[in-house]
């Protein structure tokens, strides 16, 4: 990986790779970027909360044009698959170019291209002395994959460019101008476990395999949702083997669709067989149901220690019939261009405490109403359910400019350099542009990035060839700004 081009660029990606960095853990990504701004002798920042900042000079000649940001955040989303034994808090990255010399991929765990590439570009950018630009800054942000936050805690005045490019988007040639706002929603049940009946057995049962991916670029693409299949199973079972649910979980981040979900269930032990043939049945149903699009779904049961204690009949039956109802996936397209989609939700965790069950979702949406409209949906499935339910970590979307200058000089820069139009585009993901340009106001702003397949997996990679246009075209925009 370290021989591919632009070498500088893969090579801070190399070094990225090399420190764990799943969200939440800050300190060591943050120190690394510190200690890169002063190596290269520039002013360098760090705020209250752990945001970095990096100024460089402008080149000869352009210390009077505007000021330009290159934005990125630090942290990865953690995501491995079940049988890679991988601590996302101690572990580097394995990386590895790809046998067709293509992608750049990881060994069985997310690969950190989001954004590990747009953090690498911007020092390649610091570091290199022929790069042409106006007054440049490299705002790094902590934490955006959970919440954000890096960007909601930022002061406002800190910076000083007029654009900002944020290098966080995952098509090449591509150029978004908006994105969708989002916010979470927790739902919890609380209760007072009761005895398991005498003689029944235990099964713990199983939903694995399941491609995920990320819960706003990727909700178009149909995907098994693992919670939402057990959850299917998990009602006829009760409905038609007496069964009993003692504890689930599933899902692992808010911004992830499912890959796994298990759940520990309690029958009479006459009923063994055929609890064992419904998993059968179901599993044959979800390859059948998600043949093409999510092939290798597995579904198993198999006997555990029996738990002393399980979940009231009562609650147990609200909590399926109410994840059931809870809606997943793409809820509306844009009517003007059914391509895209305006408004979804992520079931994204449930787990399981003592007395305690927690679902989480994600809902986004361009259209704030719509997305106000899907809550509501949420809320009342949980609440009719007896659960407790709170909206937190909401963020703005970000509202096209399609008449911006920046957006004018990137559009006529890309086709100058490639000889074709990108595409613009509103993304249905989170990005910090929202945030940020509520807080300053009148800043001009596009994302865009290399190709990145399947971000928020284990299979996530980065196309080579795209990266060093990606490169290429950072460059053109700095001298044409």
């Amino acid at each position: 990986m370290r021989n591919l081009e632009p070498k500088g660029l893969w090579e801070n990606f190399y070094s990225l790779t090399q420190i764990p960095r799943p969200s939440g853990k800050r300190k060591e990504i943050a120190e690394f970027l510190v200690n890169y701004g002063k190596s290269l002798g520039l002013e360098t920042l760090q705020d209250e909360i752990g945001n970095v900042l990096i100024r460089k000079p402008a080149s000869a000649g352009m210390e009077d044009h505007p000021g330009v940001i290159l934005q990125g955040h630090m942290d990865m989303v953690p995501q491995k698959n079940g049988d890679k034994v991988f601590d996302f808090e101690k572990d580097a990255i394995q990386a590895y170019v790809e046998d067709n010399g293509e992608w750049v991929t990881a060994d069985g765990t997310t690969l950190g291209a989001d954004n590990g590439i747009g953090v690498a570009t911007a020092m390649a950018i610091l570091a290199d002395k022929n790069a042409v630009h106006p007054p440049l800054e490299a705002f790094f942000t902590i934490d955006e994959e959970t919440g954000m936050y890096g960007a909601n805690d930022l002061k406002p005045g800190w910076l000083k460019g007029k654009y900002l490019l944020n290098l966080d988007s995952e098509s090449e040639g591509e150029l978004y101008v908006g994105c969708a706002g989002g916010v979470d929603t927790t739902a919890k049940f609380e209760y007072q476990e009761v005895e398991t009946e005498k003689g029944d057995i235990a099964l713990r049962v199983e939903v694995k395999g399941c491609k995920g991916g990320h819960s706003g670029c990727d909700i178009h693409l149909q995907r098994a949702n693992a919670i939402k299949l057990l959850f299917r199973f998990l009602k006829e079972a009760v409905a038609d083997y007496e069964a009993r649910l003692a504890c689930v979980e599933g899902g692992s981040l808010r911004n992830a669709i499912p890959r796994e979900a298990s759940a520990v269930i309690t029958i009479p032990a006459d009923s063994y067989q055929d609890v064992q043939d419904l998993v059968d049945r179901y599993e044959d149903l979800f390859l059948r149901e998600y043949d093409g699009v999510d092939g290798g779904i597995r579904f198993t049961a198999k006997e555990v220690e029996c738990p002393a204690k399980e979940m009231p009949e009562d609650v147990q039956d609200f909590l399926i019939h109410a994840v059931t109802l809870c809606p997943h996936g793409v809820y509306r397209v844009i009517p003007e261009a059914p391509d895209i989609v305006e408004t979804s939700n992520n079931l994204a965790m449930i787990s399981t405490e003592e007395g305690k069950v927690i679902v989480c979702c994600l809902t986004r949406s361009s259209v704030e109403s719509r997305k106000e409209e899907l809550q509501s949906i949420i809320q009342s499935a949980f609440s009719l359910a007896g659960a407790e339910v709170e909206f937190s970590g909401a963020y703005p979307g970000w509202k096209p400019n399609l008449k911006s200058r920046l957006l004018a000089t990137l559009k006529e820069t890309y086709e100058k350099e490639f000889k074709a139009e990108p595409r613009i585009v509103i993304i249905h993901a989170g990005l910090e542009c929202g945030i940020i340009g509520a807080k300053y106001e009148g800043m001009e702003m596009i994302s865009f990035g290399p190709t990145i397949e399947h971000p928020h997996s284990p299979d996530e990679r980065v196309n080579i060839a795209t990266v060093q246009k990606f490169y290429r075209f950072v460059q053109a925009a700095l001298k044409a700004l």
